[in-house]
């Protein structure tokens, strides 16, 4: 899951002469925060009120054997871009020969009839679409009793944006030890939305800044950074951040903050969910990678999370270094009801959701992977996105909460080829675009596949 901007409203008062004096704060990088060096203290009270907690039933297990649809041919996007729109999109395969399962269409339809009141009001960052594309589907969907894959063949056609070569991972709703107020055992401080963080919405000053934010705090009339991890963790904004819960293992609370979500497992046997609200505006920096950089891992160790996990507590500090090297850092709210709760503020669905970079797939969206890891392979709906998820055909697929989808996100690295599906007509308005030729995938694809032909699963 996923650390990126789930709130669209600014928090915090920014004064007319910051906002006038805008243009210096969009050079925020340069700035330096200003941290409370105060140490962390237990005065913060948490909500006391529990919230009812319930989860979305997960979608259907993926088959190992089911026959992947043919890839893209190999092009390269004709240039670069921000967006899909610029990148370059391309006609794909019939959607009727993806190869859609039925348990899969029905679970992706339930999805996508949630999220069509978004599509249909939403801007859409990825210039692909308007919301009066997707009415006609959305209506059907409402009251749609036929196949549910037919359903998507009748209404959608698979589009490849850039070279259509997509990477996935996976993340989950972990289930860690939490409690309410703090207690020996329970020392981690799990954060709630500070209130000196600005989110500042760069679009209301220039229309090429739209769908860009930055956070920061007000020091001496001026924004300047927020404070990064190491300062959080040190106490920098105790004053300014309520504690909505404890946690008992800081590296467990470090990856709630991966995630993006969780439930927290109380010593009186209740459950608390917790929710991203927002984040520190510092760039997410993943400690796997640094540490396969560094040779912390051996040859024969795993470095899937949960091997990160093993590396870390062995490790004389509790491997607080390496997690601080990481910046970014994410505050939670209390959430009741079905959760966790997506991008849209909607529920995400384990084995259904998947979060993608809204700069190159429409937030609702279908979405068809054809992968090597069989369990991502199939239709899933973007309803997600994450910090880490940047850029075209990245996506991080959802696997809901247990010890099994733990286990499935933890050792995700899947590579292959993305169709997005679009509203019927989409491709035609906006005028494909043909890219040059590229490589090919990066795993091998049946030996009865013709690479200049949709590829097979």
């Amino acid at each position: 899951m996923t650390m990126d901007l789930r709130q669209p409203v600014s928090r915090g008062m920014a004064s007319p002469g910051l906002l006038a004096g805008l243009c210096s704060a969009l050079a925020l990088a340069a700035c330096t925060a200003v941290p409370d060096s105060r140490a962390p203290t237990a005065e913060h009270k948490p909500a006391t009120r529990p919230l009812a907690v319930t989860s979305r039933t997960p979608g259907p297990a993926r088959s190992p054997n089911r026959v992947l649809p043919p890839a893209p041919a190999p092009l390269a996007p004709a240039a670069s871009g921000t967006t899909a729109a610029q990148q370059g999109i391309r006609p794909g395969p019939p959607v009727t020969s993806l190869g859609i399962e039925e348990a899969e269409a029905r679970s992706a339809l339930a999805a996508f009839r949630l999220t069509c009141p978004s599509l249909i009001r939403r801007s859409d960052r990825s210039g692909l679409t308007r919301g009066a594309d997707w009415q006609p589907a959305c209506t059907a969907a409402t009251g749609w009793t036929g196949p549910s894959a037919g359903f998507f063949a009748r209404y959608f056609e698979a589009a490849v944006i850039g070279d259509g070569r997509a990477f996935a991972t996976g993340y989950y709703e972990p289930e860690i030890a939490g409690a309410r107020e703090r207690r020996a055992g329970y020392e981690v401080p799990i954060y709630g939305r500070p209130d000196d963080l600005v989110e500042v919405d760069l679009g209301l000053f220039a229309d090429d800044l739209k769908g860009r934010r930055i956070r920061g705090q007000v020091t001496g009339g001026k924004l300047v950074r927020y404070p990064e991890r190491a300062q959080i963790v040190a106490g920098a904004i105790n004053s300014h951040a309520p504690v909505i819960a404890w946690g008992a293992d800081p590296i467990e609370v470090f990856f709630l903050q991966v995630q993006g979500s969780g439930l927290l497992r109380l010593p009186d046997g209740g459950i608390m969910r917790v929710g991203y609200d927002t984040q520190n505006g510092r760039d997410y920096t993943g400690i796997g990678k640094l540490m396969k950089d560094r040779g912390i891992f051996q040859p024969g160790d795993s470095t899937s999370m949960q091997g990160i996990v093993a590396k870390l507590k062995s490790m004389p500090d509790g491997g607080a270094s390496i997690m601080n090297e990481n910046k970014s850092f994410v505050f939670f709210r209390e959430l009741g009801g079905e959760g966790p709760l997506g991008a849209l503020g909607l529920p995400v669905t384990g084995r259904t959701s998947v979060a993608a970079d809204p700069s190159f797939v429409p937030l609702g969206a279908p979405v068809f992977l054809a992968m090597d890891r069989f369990e991502a392979s199939g239709l899933w709906v973007a309803q997600d996105t994450g910090g880490a998820i940047k850029g075209a055909n990245r996506f991080d697929t959802y696997w809901g909460s247990g010890a099994e989808a733990r286990r499935v996100a933890g050792g995700m690295s899947g590579r292959g080829a993305a169709w997005l599906l679009l509203p019927i007509g989409t491709i035609a308005r906006l005028g494909p675009v043909q890219p040059a030729a590229a490589p090919s995938l990066p795993f091998t694809l049946p030996a009865d596949l013709d690479a200049g032909t949709p590829p097979q699963r």
